[in-house]
């Protein structure tokens, strides 16, 4: 008689659970887009959600403690004319979120340390280079002030946020809608899926396309993929017939895949979350309601399946929260924020574990918030890896610095730097002597610009205090 062995593992008993109804966000009115994104963005200060709004586009960011009903007129972040397709935390500064909408552009927002206390309308900066709307948005993962953005006009803009420039313009590689941009570990490759049905890994700086896969999935259904830690490429999409499926890829030679792997015959979108520190990846269906989840290994079948969560709703959409904003304490390998039609439900994934000493075979060293290189070396040509922390005693944030945007001014012969928005700015090139009288300019101003920001809260404060006073009056004279 032969005995089925059970790969061993770790995650085998990776289990999740749905929080009690008190730690969700209710009475939110989820975004109704047709589009696939995930509508969802976390880091560990705050959750972001795309909602429903009039006259324009908006998203909440709400604090991670600020649990149970949301009221309706809570401020929201509103300076888009069109809808918000696709929102993204800046990984290096958790105050600093970026999204893309309907209106062609991409906006760049610092929310306050606390949270918002009134509507957020004004952005950083304001990126313009799409012709349509703009439907993904995402950070470079080790370099400062790098962000890309992919239209549906077909073409990806890798911007520098602290000049506000295009640096890149990837415009004739792909014919057809962009469906997922991912970037490698170090940032720098591309792997993109199209609506042609082709996977493409491609070298931004030099303009070229290093590898691509014609039919990685052959269905008309969209397409997801994703480069993983060792530099394979993981990707979701559907059959001819249909069927949803899985397969990976070596990025240097795409001709036949390492693995592909047929899941079920449901329509809904797989978005795939990866943990570079594990080698799992998370698949949240759209109108789903389960999360499957995957460890990718060297050994055959190399995507073994390890469970599913499933709950009676299906979600609308998912935010992933970094390892840095985990419960190391509790054995949390994963949080996910589930959106439901009015609220988002935050579902803990756990490998049960009796000691509770920190586990250090559960939490390698993993990506912080410190960037490698600043966007000029980036640009410039030079790579770096992510800066790894260790989460033994917890993640504790540092204090941010303000985003700086510093234009170039085009009318000049000689290139000269003009200060806005100096107030939310955050000066990220290296110091040359020639603009040293510039720089002490600019510190003497943010000085005063903080008195002043010190002493307005101060006014609004008292404003406060005097309105409840003459209250307390008015019912005592009653």
């Amino acid at each position: 008689m032969l005995r089925r062995v059970v790969r061993q593992s770790k995650f085998r008993h990776v289990f999740g659970q749905a929080v009690r109804n008190d730690q969700c966000y209710d009475d939110i009115r989820v975004s109704r887009v047709t589009w696939d994104s995930s509508f969802c963005a976390v880091n560990p200060k705050f959750v972001a959600i795309i909602i429903e709004a009039s006259g324009g586009g908006a998203f909440l960011v709400l604090p991670l403690q600020k649990t149970g009903r949301i009221d309706k007129v809570y401020p929201t972040v509103c300076g888009h004319t069109g809808p918000v397709l696709d929102i993204d935390w800046c990984p290096h500064n958790d105050l600093v979120i970026a999204s893309g909408s309907e209106d062609c552009t991409v906006m760049v927002w610092q929310i306050p340390e606390n949270g918002l206390e009134n509507p957020l309308s004004e952005p950083v900066v304001v990126l313009e280079g799409h012709s349509k709307r703009v439907g993904i948005v995402s950070w470079h993962p080790t370099a400062r002030n790098v962000l890309l953005s992919a239209g549906c006009d077909n073409q990806i803009i890798i911007w520098n946020v602290g000049t506000g420039e295009a640096m890149i313009n990837l415009e004739d590689m792909h014919p057809d809608v962009i469906f997922s941009v991912s970037w490698s570990r170090n940032g720098s490759l591309l792997c993109t899926a199209c609506k042609d049905k082709k996977v493409r890994v491609i070298d931004p700086r030099k303009k070229k396309i290093v590898a691509e896969k014609d039919k990685a999935h052959e269905g008309a259904r969209p397409m997801r993929a994703i480069f993983l830690a060792d530099g394979n490429i993981f990707t979701t999409g559907f059959s001819r017939m249909s069927e949803r499926q899985l397969g990976l890829w070596k990025a240097d030679s795409m001709d036949e895949p390492i693995c592909v792997q047929e899941m079920d015959t449901s329509n809904g979108v797989l978005l795939p979350f990866y943990d570079p520190d594990t080698n799992i990846v998370y698949l949240c269906g759209k109108g789903d309601s389960s999360i499957r989840y995957f460890e990718i290994t060297d050994e055959a079948p190399f995507v073994h399946y390890l469970n599913t969560f499933s709950t009676k709703e299906p979600q609308r959409g998912m935010g992933y929260m970094p390892k840095r904003g985990l419960d190391v304490n509790k054995c949390e390998i994963a949080r996910f924020y589930k959106l439901h039609e009015r609220k988002c439900e935050p579902i803990i994934m756990t490998v049960p574990r009796k000691s509770d000493l920190f586990q250090d075979d559960l939490y390698p060293d993993t990506a912080g918030p410190d960037p490698a290189l600043e966007a000029e070396e980036w640009f410039a040509g030079k790579n770096g890896g992510p800066i790894l922390i260790s989460l033994k005693d917890g993640y504790v944030s540092t204090k941010n610095r303000d985003l700086k945007v510093v234009k170039t001014n085009v009318l000049e012969s000689k290139p000269a730097t003009k200060a806005e928005n100096i107030s939310v700015v955050q000066k990220h090139a290296s110091p040359q002597p020639s603009v040293v009288s510039v720089r002490k300019i600019e510190d003497k101003l943010e000085e005063v610009l903080r008195e002043f920001k010190s002493l307005r809260d101060r006014v609004i404060l008292q404003d406060r205090r005097i309105a409840r006073l003459e209250e307390q009056v008015a019912k005592v004279a009653m």
